[in-house]
């Protein structure tokens, strides 16, 4: 145990923490070899990387709250993790090395599925792929999708408050969760496991938990809401001149399909060219080049051929009214497939472009194109060559804006002009009513931040509850919030 007295300063730590825990979670349930553990403390994106003395892997809720338990009696800091998919570093320790974690990766069991409820148990380390498949499998949809639905588990998900490309229809988690189980940070559980649509018996404890970036509990269950499982979908990807026709488009097709709308993805041309450069099968399928397209999905529980019929009327309108340029609908599962794989390959190219400065902001729907004007020329004119890159969810007002370096640029200058980037970019979000989050959370990225965007009684209000629920700061301190 010499590199953990080491790591954490406390020579007593073997004994007075690794034993007890080692007791609860017994061989298969604690790392402490350094090379092991390397997985859980570096992230898959932007080199969020920490040091722990210790992952240890409750197979259960309670051995985690026991485990939970001895933190709180020893101060000893808790990171909890779930698949390790964030983007904020919220999800890695810190690099002093003084912070245990706890992963949820053996919590995956799906505990009951209520078909006449439309709702599913399921523990916190479920991936999100199989909680998709196994509605699927009882004839219903769970419709959280994201690109690492493969891979990221469910409690995160809840803890980050998570997004996708299906909000416009079904909202985000916040939406999607019924009840939950949490461990506190005092190591008590709370049983919050009511499959209810109608609960106003005082306050909504589960909307505390959601989004809290593990800050005030560990997730280890939570009844999901299911939808039905649409018969039929219509997928069409369009040109348009300028994301204010985009917004037009969404307007219009709102008015004729309503609800039907399950996603409406913005793309910058720059996006697509990117995606072709680095990652390959993804298709060109306009003869034309544009300066923008849009990914339109439609969804129904109606079979035939009216929603597609519905889509095309929508398209032809719209380029009546010059609001769309060209397009292609998807005549098969094969073609629309091919299609989202466009949008699928945008992330990975341009991990492989060069330096990016990645913004996850939201604005009113009605201020995107608004945003996208100003913010453009303003990063042209502080920097210089600067490249466009825009993608993201247009039907809920939620833009990745990264913009990249300028072509054979210097790296390491690049990486200089993070901070000012990020002030331009924010300020202007933040003037025209939006969030410098809108589905990544805070974690580190963004800490020092929050005390320029958000109100000095915001602030308080959420310190406040962090005080009251993590008196002592050891539930995943330095995220979110400095202590």
């Amino acid at each position: 145990m010499s590199n953990d007295t080491l790591t954490t300063g406390r020579p007593d730590f073997a004994t007075a923490v690794l034993a007890p825990i080692h007791a609860i979670v017994g061989d298969r349930g604690l790392i402490t070899d350094p090379g092991t553990m390397q997985p859980f403390m570096e992230s898959w994106r932007d080199g969020w990387v920490g040091r722990s003395p210790a992952v240890v892997l409750p197979d259960s809720t309670e051995a985690l709250a026991a485990v939970v338990r001895i933190c709180a009696e020893t101060r000893t800091p808790i990171v909890p993790q779930g698949g390790n998919t964030g983007l904020t570093g919220a999800s890695q320790p810190h690099a002093d090395g003084t912070e245990i974690v706890i992963s949820t990766n053996r919590l995956n069991r799906i505990r009951e599925i209520d078909i006449d409820n439309d709702t599913m148990t399921v523990e916190a380390g479920c991936i999100l792929a199989n909680i998709q498949n196994a509605a699927r499998d009882i004839g219903r949809l769970f419709p959280m999708s994201l690109a690492a639905e493969g891979s990221c588990q469910i409690g995160g998900n809840i803890a980050t408050n998570a997004g996708g490309v299906q909000v416009v229809r079904y909202g985000n988690m916040r939406n999607l969760v019924a009840g939950l189980e949490v461990v506190l940070p005092d190591g008590r559980i709370w049983d919050g496991l009511r499959g209810l649509r109608k609960d106003n018996a005082g306050y909504d404890m589960k909307q505390i938990f959601i989004g809290s970036e593990g800050t005030l509990g560990i997730v280890t269950a939570a009844v999901l809401k299911l939808s039905p499982l649409p018969r039929a979908t219509a997928t069409a990807l369009v040109a348009v001149s300028a994301p204010s026709d985009a917004v037009d488009l969404l307007t219009r097709a709102k008015g004729v399909a309503g609800d039907r709308i399950i996603t409406f993805e913005l793309i910058q041309r720059d996006c697509i060219d990117v995606a072709r450069r680095h990652v390959p099968d993804v298709p060109d399928p306009l003869r034309d080049r544009y300066p923008w397209y849009v990914l339109v999905e439609l969804a129904d529980q109606d079979g035939g051929n009216r929603l597609m019929e519905m889509l095309e009327g929508i398209l032809e309108a719209g380029m009546e009214a010059g609001e769309v340029l060209d397009g292609v609908v998807a005549a098969s599962k094969a073609q629309a497939d091919s299609l989202w794989r466009i949008r699928e390959g945008i992330p990975e190219g341009q991990k492989r472009e060069g330096v990016s400065f990645k913004h996850d902001v939201s604005v009113p729907i009605s201020r995107v194109a608004r945003f996208l004007d100003r913010a453009n020329a303003a990063l042209e004119r502080e920097c210089p060559g600067i490249r466009p890159f825009a993608f993201g969810h247009l039907g809920d007002g939620n833009i990745h804006f990264n913009p990249i370096q300028a072509e054979g640029g210097d790296p390491a200058e690049w990486k200089a002009k993070l901070a000012t980037v990020n002030a331009i970019v924010h300020d202007i979000v933040v003037e025209l009513g939006g969030s410098i989050s809108a589905e990544h959370g805070i974690g580190r990225l963004r800490i020092d931040e929050m005390p320029r965007y958000k109100s000095p009684v915001e602030l308080d209000m959420m310190a406040t509850l962090k005080r009251a629920f993590d008196p002592h700061n050891i539930m995943n301190p330095g995220k979110i919030l400095r202590a």
